[in-house]
């Protein structure tokens, strides 16, 4: 018997005459997910994505696609012929395997308008056959603990159960954008709400060895790990961030540090950004959450950027933050406990309403050496592809 995974997607389905655009990309992405999965076969019908597969590939493959954006629902259908015969056969043999089940529903769709029985009747007539043929059992048209799906089209679709996905816009179609990686619990969680929207993203990480060890930047490699089972291929960026903090350190106001940290880092993705040809930067800031994000920081830090800055969470609370962290799998790896460069050489008395202007003059000191820095900071950046 023939199995497949029904892909149904959501809001691409909306478009209007660049719609084959996003389908075709949502398939791109199904097949590349599924690149370990030889098995796997990829194909367009009416409404739906196929994925044809050996039925000892369908776990995996479902656990796989699942995390794609644009699916909005996967199912485990077996094809059949779109003959009245053996759908009856196949639907009776459906419920009679079925365990602990006391009632069922048949939902009948008919998509090829020349199988000879409308949906309505089809459904009744395969009820009628199966409360025959299988004793113990009812009709249950709301709270079915079986409710059995068939789909006629040139061929017969047979499921029974719809596993939520994702939703969103395929990775890709939104542009590209780079994302502010630390190894904390925001940015990952903001990396993965922009390619909720299509955005394919590069990470920007800041590394201050030896301030910062070599085991937080794996934790930051491994979060990116993560983040590429729904975000894609990844290319993280390294950057070596040691020298331009402290130069930051020793020259600048001990209260502004932090601000002006961040504005360095801003530059210095943005090179990148550029240089990827990537149209906006992404961080995981929320409003009022620490001391560089009040809205006065947030504006700072702007200030530097050419490019858009998306903060996806600016509205969030902790807690959402963490509830979402938790469901992709970036929570436990984010909490291990190795420091990254924000969060050495804090101030005991951060400054929380900067003024852009005295940024300005407190920059002027570092202003000139710093160009040289910046510039062997992105030449030196280590670029590892995941």
């Amino acid at each position: 018997m023939e199995h497949v995974i029904l892909v149904r997607y959501g809001e691409i389905a909306l478009k209007g005459l660049n719609r084959n655009y996003f389908i075709d990309l949502l398939a791109k992405n199904i097949r590349n997910t599924l690149g370990c999965v030889p098995s796997a076969k990829v194909k367009k019908i009416q409404g739906r994505i196929i994925v044809n597969l050996e039925e000892s590939d369908v776990e995996l493959g479902m656990s796989r696609i699942q995390k794609v954006f644009g699916i909005v629902s996967v199912s485990h259908a077996v094809v059949i012929a779109s003959d009245i015969d053996v759908i009856e056969e196949n639907a009776i043999q459906r419920v009679r395997e079925a365990k602990d089940i006391k009632t069922f529903k048949i939902t009948a769709k008919r998509g090829d308008k020349t199988f000879p029985i409308k949906s309505p009747d089809l459904c009744a007539r395969l009820g009628e056959k199966i409360l025959a043929a299988v004793d113990g059992i009812t009709v249950d048209l709301h709270h079915p603990d079986l409710n059995l799906w068939i789909e006629v089209r040139e061929q017969t679709y047979m499921y029974h159960e719809f596993l939520p996905c994702n939703g969103g816009l395929p990775v890709g179609c939104s542009g590209k954008g780079a994302l502010l990686l630390s190894g904390g619990i925001d940015s990952p969680v903001a990396g993965y709400m922009m390619a909720k929207r299509g955005v394919e993203v590069i990470a920007v990480y800041f590394h201050s060895f030896p301030f910062t060890s070599d085991r937080a930047k794996q934790k930051v490699v491994d979060l990116a790990k993560i983040m590429s089972q729904y975000c894609g291929k990844i290319k993280l960026y390294v950057v070596p961030f040691t020298e331009v903090q402290t130069k930051i350190v020793e020259l600048c106001p001990d209260k502004q540090t932090t601000i002006i940290m961040r504005r360095y880092m801003m530059r210095i993705a943005e090179t990148i950004a550029k240089n990827e040809g990537a149209k906006a930067l992404i961080t995981g800031e929320s409003l009022g959450q620490v001391a560089s994000q009040t809205m006065e920081g947030l504006g700072a830090t702007n200030a530097v950027a050419e490019l858009p800055v998306f903060r996806p969470l600016i509205g969030f609370d902790k807690s959402e933050i963490v509830k979402i962290a938790q469901d992709i799998g970036t929570f436990e790896t984010s909490i291990l406990p190795y420091e990254d460069c924000c969060t050495i050489f804090v101030p005991k008395h951060p400054e929380t309403k900067p003024k852009i202007s005295e940024m300005k003059r407190s920059e002027e000191v570092i202003s000139e050496m710093m160009v040289g820095m910046m510039a062997t900071a992105v030449e030196n950046a280590e670029v590892i592809k995941l």
